[in-house]
């Protein structure tokens, strides 16, 4: 595998663009296997260091410091919560009668989202099931929130923007699957049973027996992330653009499920 894309780099910190199904770092220590952070050092030396996460399914940008103090003063940033971080995700709207009473405050009483929300919910680990996030609605876990905007809306799918306030572990899917609106193909907060097809969305689509989904991957993207430089203090955003996969649902949707910006 190649290093992936960079979209931003000097002598202080360098901008990846992450594809899908590859792991940041190891999921555990000592495991085997290619990671962003092996590639990135072996191109750019062991001194690199990644300043943030995202998920191993999802996309987007990820950001890395070149220097000691250039990873001081971005980790201050984002722990001050003056770095700001924007994803994408294509949710698959759970059908109203299926949605749990902890969904409530969020869907109203039709299913529908309203067309800018916010989850403030805390979150920790499920001791049940390791690997897994719970969310703590009464008592328990740490302070976790994420303002959400409905970009376009179809029917059973909604284009989201999403801006997590904290950083917390899965944070922007399990607040998703809360609102009952979880991450289209997301194993482990979501519905196995919602599929994007598009013979789901085209009358008379002839192709079924071959028919693949139009998104097979976690339909998460890592937007943008905005910072103060750590050299010459001016404001940065780096962006990363739509990958192909959610560009070509995005389309056929448009074209055949009446999307509408809200």
């Amino acid at each position: 595998m190649t290093l992936p894309d960079i979209l931003l780099e000097d002598d202080f910190l360098v901008a990846f663009d992450k594809p899908s199904g590859l792991p940041v770092v190891p999921a555990r220590p000592g495991e085997a296997g290619t990671t962003l952070m092996a590639m990135a050092r072996a191109a750019r030396g062991p001194s690199l260091a990644c300043v943030h996460r995202i998920d191993r399914e999802a996309s987007g940008v990820v950001l890395c410091a070149k220097t000691k103090p250039a990873l001081d003063a971005l980790s201050g940033q984002f722990q001050s919560k003056s770095a700001r971080r924007t994803l994408l995700a294509m949710a698959a709207l759970s059908p109203a009668g299926r949605i749990g009473g902890a969904c409530a405050p969020v869907r109203d009483k039709g299913g529908a989202l309203p067309p800018v929300f916010t989850v403030d919910l805390a979150l920790g680990p499920d001791e049940r099931d390791p690997g897994r996030v719970r969310a703590f609605p009464r008592a328990g876990g740490r302070p976790s929130a994420t303002e959400f905007r409905v970009l376009e809306s179809f029917g059973r799918f909604a284009w989201i923007e999403c801006r997590p306030l904290t950083g917390r572990m899965h944070q922007v899917r399990v607040h998703l699957a809360y609102a009952g609106a979880p991450v289209l193909n997301d194993l482990l907060y979501g519905d196995p049973g919602s599929v994007l097809l598009l013979s789901g969305l085209k009358r008379g689509y002839k192709g079924r027996d071959l028919e693949r989904p139009l998104v097979s991957r976690l339909a998460l993207h890592a937007s943008t992330v905005a910072f103060t430089h750590p050299a010459g203090g001016g404001p940065v955003e780096v962006a990363a653009p739509v990958p192909r996969d959610l560009e070509v649902a995005l389309k056929y949707l448009r074209r055949f499920a009446g999307g509408r910006g809200d």
